[in-house]
């Protein structure tokens, strides 16, 4: 029985609908109806600067939603588990009833952060020792390792994939369609991403910060001027 375990997530762009010259036609119908098309076409980008740094500022939050994303993301099930929590996305998740899920599982990398440091809500992570390094590999895997084998013996006896699935381990990975549009990506990025400086701090896991990273980098390629002002 061969299992993979990785330390990474995979996030890839499948298509998506969105600029900065949206949000600028989206604002400007409000004010200028049918003609606002036409205002937007050909603008020069310190204009539509000007206009989304003041929607961003003044928190006029309906402009944004129409451009939209759609990701495929494949990241550890207790990953998936916060990132349901955002509700202002569309989730379409490979089914454990219809299909026998693959032997891959998450295991820290040996750069993770292991202790935790002070109370609930006002804590930090820490380096953790060469011997919790060790011992948190060699649990991972070896539960892995007979949470699968469990798994596989229950399916070659006729057991139903929804039942056997139940063994597995949260650290198995799993892969979804997510769509989102733009204001709810900023959400998303402001809360499951730790940014030094920042005026409203946020405090991820870093399994689901590694999602955002992905998620920044997109955004910021697709639409640099709201990328920049969200900023």
């Amino acid at each position: 029985m061969n299992l993979t375990f990785r330390s990474d997530v995979t996030v890839e762009l499948v298509k998506s609908s969105a600029s900065d010259s949206d949000v600028a036609f989206a604002a400007r119908v409000s004010t200028q109806g049918e003609r606002a098309q036409d205002l937007v076409n050909g603008e020069e980008d310190t204009k539509l600067s000007g206009l989304i740094n003041f929607l961003m500022r003044e928190r006029h939050g309906s402009p944004f939603e129409h451009s939209t994303f759609t990701f495929y993301v494949k990241a550890p099930i207790f990953v998936w588990r916060e990132h349901m929590r955002h509700r202002m996305a569309s989730y379409n998740e490979e089914s454990g009833r219809y299909r026998v899920l693959e032997p891959e599982f998450y295991v820290p990398s040996r750069d993770r952060k292991l202790v935790q440091v002070g109370k609930t809500g006002a804590y930090t992570f820490e380096e953790g020792t060469s011997e919790q390094m060790a011992i948190t590999m060699v649990s991972y895997r070896r539960t892995c390792k007979e949470a699968y084998g469990n798994y596989m013996d229950m399916l070659g006896a006729g057991v139903a994939r929804e039942v056997a699935r139940g063994v597995l381990p949260i650290n198995i990975y799993s892969s979804a369609y997510v769509t989102m549009n733009a204001r709810a990506l900023m959400n998303f990025l402001s809360l499951r991403m730790s940014a030094e400086g920042s005026h409203f701090p946020s405090y991820p896991q870093r399994e689901i910060e590694m999602v955002a990273e992905k998620y920044e980098q997109i955004f910021k390629e697709i639409m640099p001027l709201t990328y920049d002002s969200f900023v």
